[in-house]
């Protein structure tokens, strides 16, 4: 049964993007907004348009050489049709990347979709994935926590 999400209900996604293509380096330089388009697969458009301000995306670098999770972007803009893209905003770099095969080996991740649909550009995230992978990541800049695990000042 497929219920309604309520109007502040922050959700979790999960942007994949080669490093070559556009780095996490090239979102931060960017002064940290950008557009995520050049999403052709019709699943993963949808997953763009569900997107809402406030949702928070894994920025995931995919490629022969770096599979892992990297940093935390925001959602700034909404689906637009004429640019066929939603707006990103930096949050903060992982305070340790996260990679696939850790996620993988974790079993606390299995069942994910990432896991099931590797080439799908866009992924929801469930809520206790989220808090894992952050969780190994020990967390991302601007999440409010302290590398060791207390609060920022």
């Amino acid at each position: 049964m497929m219920t309604m999400r309520g109007k502040d209900e922050k959700r979790f996604w999960l942007l994949k993007t080669e490093a070559a293509e556009w780095s996490w380096e090239d979102q931060a330089a960017n002064g940290g907004l950008s557009n995520w388009d050049g999403v052709k697969n019709k699943q993963a458009q949808k997953n763009l348009k569900s997107m809402r301000i406030g949702d928070l995306c894994f920025f995931y670098h995919s490629g022969a050489r770096a599979r892992r999770v990297v940093g935390v972007v925001t959602v700034a803009k909404e689906w637009h049709e004429a640019t066929g893209a939603v707006d990103v905003m930096a949050v903060g770099e992982m305070r340790r990347p996260v990679d696939l095969k850790e996620m993988k080996a974790d079993g606390g991740l299995q069942g994910f979709v990432l896991f099931r649909q590797p080439r799908l550009s866009v992924v929801a995230v469930p809520v206790e994935v989220w808090e894992r992978v952050c969780e190994l990541g020990g967390g991302f800049q601007g999440d409010g926590k302290a590398a060791g695990g207390g609060e920022e000042d």
